[in-house]
């Protein structure tokens, strides 16, 4: 099961959380049939959305659109603060590794564009922040914004090893932020472990990366657990959902569905679920909007 670790140094002067998603960007990379590269940065956004909707309360929910310009398109993903996450890339079929050592390439073919982040607290009046693409490695690119849009300094690590058949063999991650009160000597203390810190790849092969995240983030310094909740990859498409869609049409547009092809077939961007409405269906949804 996928979790998520929020923690606190005894000073109080840092959090982190480190994410187990494993089985989340598994679930995605089947539903979207993605492909290397891709399959790491949808992963990596997903991730990303994670460790912002854990950093909400009540029922808001958190989109999160990395905007690129080259091959990858867009990834949208939106979460919420029960640990549910959805989300789709618009090319899943990037598939490009350096030939020398076999690494997933992910910044190169993301482009330049923004990330970009809106969160619904159910008022009405969204919250909307773009910052832009820093290195389109994704989490590079989350940490600047949780520096400048949300004004926390922050450090952040993520990423999806894959195996040699392409399929998700680790995913998660670490966010570490430095909260009001810390002393330059703390900061400094916590930057240098940092710096020397073992990459994220190494850290996520562990036998346990949970446990090797939190080892590596604080040290020896003494930190209290605050909680462990569990996160998944849950869409909450519906044929009701889309029933509701299709009433938004003209009446005009159904019939041509009607008339052309007996029917309608919508697919879920988010999860790739095929809804099937006939032409009994599309008739009764035509009588219901006279």
């Amino acid at each position: 099961m996928d979790k998520i670790i929020k923690s606190i140094s005894h000073s109080g002067a840092f959090r982190a959380y480190v994410l187990d998603s494993t089985e989340t960007v598994k679930l995605a990379q089947e539903k979207h049939n993605t492909l290397s590269s891709s399959t790491v940065a949808l992963g990596r956004t997903l991730i990303a959305n994670q460790i912002l909707a854990a950093n909400q309360k009540g029922d808001s929910k958190i989109t999160v659109k990395v905007i690129g310009n080259s091959s990858f398109g867009h990834i949208i993903s939106v979460a919420d603060t029960k640990g549910h996450v959805k989300g789709y890339i618009q090319n899943a079929g990037v598939d490009i590794k350096k030939t020398a050592t076999g690494e997933v390439l992910v910044g190169p073919f993301m482009g330049n564009g923004h990330f970009v982040t809106i969160i619904d607290y159910g008022t009405g009046n969204p919250y909307t922040s773009t910052t832009p693409l820093i290195t389109g490695e994704i989490g590079e690119d989350f940490a600047y914004y949780l520096t400048e849009s949300e004004q926390t300094p922050s450090a952040v690590g993520l990423n999806v090893l894959l195996d040699e058949q392409d399929k998700v063999k680790v995913a998660g991650g670490f966010m570490l932020q430095v909260l009001p009160g810390a002393s330059e000597e703390e900061i400094a203390r916590y930057e240098k472990r940092l710096q020397k810190m073992p990459a994220i790849s190494a850290l996520l092969e562990s036998d346990d990366h949970i446990d090797a995240l939190l080892d590596a983030i604080y040290g020896d310094e003494p930190y209290k657990r605050l909680s462990e909740d569990a996160l998944s990859f849950q869409c909450d498409c519906s044929t009701e959902r889309f029933e509701a869609a299709l009433m938004t049409l003209p009446t005009a547009d159904l019939q041509i569905m009607i008339n052309e092809d007996r029917g309608a077939e919508i697919i879920c961007q988010f999860c790739g679920t095929k809804y099937h409405f006939n032409q009994t269906d599309l008739e009764g949804i035509i009588n219901d909007k006279a």
